[in-house]
């Protein structure tokens, strides 16, 4: 039977235990706060999104950029960001704001703070979203992605401990399986949330948990903060929210995040009188593949690919200029959805698929998350990472063949529904080869992989050296098929400098604050339409800490 438990008074709630969640309650009990954690999920999913990723931050003339002669500048990152980012909305007054102080935060005390609490990065930086455009379009100038020392577990375990040395103290009362249903609200302002006690559970993190509702609960504070993440495993709001400039909505769509990341909070946060802003902006992946080994529903992985392998899209045509992989993520979702199909593939060689494939993920990186020297040192060897060799062995997406035309063949008879045409796939093959007999060429991808190599990073790890797909030392050939793949929201709760969630008259909502991605970030969408990438994580943990900092100052 259902039983009504109050769970007491504090001077701070925080809802939602990710990265966000971790950094606010970290804050709020470094001021000497008293804070309720409240999180749906059991305890074995604390950090959230976050545990899974790679790890990767965004920082701006860092000494790992120096080491590897990169000159960077708070300018050149600015120029990158507002090309990206174009905002062009009346309602971009505080994403802009938030994105103009991120990205002097990533310039400044952004990697010595992270230092302070123990987060170390791998030496060599790399180069996402490269662009292809002129100077002030989208894309980073330069290589900014810093992959933590020990990725996604790496990032959260400095907040995990904070925490829970916080809760050791009695500043932090931990609640899990709590999923809060209703905001508090008493003249005009937020004082505590109501909603259902679920049943314990012990499945593993990331696992899809129970819903059922053994009790509820209601509990009340001077501050409210929403940290809840935000729609990707919610397909159904994708799509409700998806932009006519992407094209139409795929009818179906891996999950780059587990299944509690389903937007609730921010429908729950605008029935309280929140300001919800910039919905249709949103950031989806289109090298997604299907996990062999799931662990939540629809769940995908996604390739982080060097710029070598050759994009077609379902009928067998090259992908146009500059639809390269690794350059122009949503660019290139925007021209796949105005094709009339939803797959595409990549062509490579065993060549690339050694050096240039790498899966985006904690658990797809056992050596940078377990901290292995040894391990990563091993990727300079011969041969496919361990985690790349198991997808092209039992993945669903992967072909290996010596023979074009086989290959060809066995990529029709996996999607007999698609038009490919398999002279068409031929032809690319042959014509780009054909680029590969002089150093220099017109196929601008090709010029862009070598120019690529002058990047010492590239040129040791991550790009392959340039060589004809048909050439037979090269292979076998590979062909991997790609989906569309969920994962941010990049609209959200509109919030101003201080993490405090405003109203729709754009007045401060007493009571009521927000970070990470149910804000968009901060402000409620300071990436505007495009990500610079490494700027997710660290978007959590800038709008965290303002929100805890701003919060206990107020109480």
């Amino acid at each position: 039977m259902a039983r009504r438990v109050r769970i007491g008074e504090a001077d701070a709630i925080v809802i939602g235990a990710g990265l966000a969640g971790l950094v606010a309650t970290a804050e709020l009990a470094a001021k000497g706060k008293h804070v309720i954690l409240l999180e749906q999920e059991p305890e074995q999913s604390l950090g959230g999104q976050a545990f899974w990723s790679l790890g990767g931050l965004f920082l701006v003339d860092s000494p790992e950029q120096r080491r590897m002669r990169i000159r960077d500048s708070v300018e050149l990152a600015w120029q990158d960001w507002e090309g990206t980012a174009g905002f062009d909305r009346e309602e971009d007054h505080w994403p802009r704001k938030w994105a103009e102080a991120y990205v002097n935060f990533a310039a400044g005390e952004k990697r010595s703070w992270l230092h302070e609490q123990g987060v170390r990065f791998f030496p060599v930086v790399g180069w996402a979203e490269r662009g292809g455009y002129g100077a002030t379009g989208p894309g980073n100038s330069v290589p900014r992605f810093h992959v933590t020392w020990g990725t996604g577990p790496g990032i959260i375990q400095p907040f995990v401990n904070l925490v829970r040395d916080a809760a050791a103290r009695g500043l932090v009362a931990l609640r899990f399986r709590h999923r809060v249903n209703e905001l508090i609200v008493t003249n005009g302002a937020v004082t505590g949330a109501r909603g259902d006690v679920l049943e314990p559970s012990d499945v593993d993190r990331g696992v899809k948990s129970t819903a059922n509702i053994v009790g509820d609960f209601e509990v009340s504070a001077d501050a409210v903060i929403v940290t809840s993440g935000g729609i990707g495993a919610n397909h159904e709001l994708v799509r409700k929210n998806w932009p006519a400039r992407l094209g139409q909505p795929p009818r179906r769509m891996l999950s780059g995040v587990p299944d509690h990341v389903d937007g609730r909070m921010i429908g729950i946060s605008e029935s309280a009188g929140a300001s919800v802003i910039n919905r249709d902006r949103m950031w989806h992946y289109v090298e997604g593949i299907t996990n062999w080994n799931s662990i939540w529903t629809n769940h995908g992985i996604r390739i982080l690919p060097g710029p070598s392998s050759l994009w077609l899209d379902a009928t067998g045509k090259r992908l146009p200029v500059p639809l390269y992989p690794g350059f122009d993520t949503l660019g290139t979702l925007a021209h796949i959805m105005k094709t009339g199909h939803e797959h595409t593939w990549f062509i490579l060689t065993q060549k690339i698929i050694e050096k240039e494939f790498a899966l985006s993920g904690s658990e797809q990186n056992p050596d940078l998350t377990g901290r292995s020297v040894r391990g990563v040192l091993g990727r300079a060897g011969g041969g496919a990472p361990a985690p790349v060799r198991a997808f092209m062995e039992r993945g669903a997406d992967f072909i290996v063949e010596r023979e074009l035309g086989n290959l060809v063949r066995r990529m029709k008879a996996l999607t007999p529904d698609a038009p490919l045409d398999i002279a068409q796939v031929e032809r690319e093959v042959t014509a780009r080869d054909r680029e590969m007999d002089n150093p220099f060429t017109k196929d601008l991808q090709i010029a862009a992989l070598r120019g690529a190599r002058s990047y010492l990073g590239d040129k040791l790890i991550r790009v392959a050296k340039p060589h004809k797909l048909l050439d037979p030392d090269a292979g076998p050939l590979i062909a991997v098929r790609l989906h569309v793949l969920t994962r941010k929201t990049l609209g959200g709760l509109e919030t101003d400098l201080s993490s405090r969630v405003l109203r729709d008259d754009g007045e401060p909502f007493p009571g009521l604050y927000a970070a990470g991605e149910v804000a968009g970030f901060g402000g409620g969408g300071m990436h505007g339409y495009r990500a610079l990438e490494g700027t997710f994580l660290g978007g959590c943990i800038f709008s965290g800490r303002a929100a805890g900092r701003a919060a206990a100052e107020t109480i």
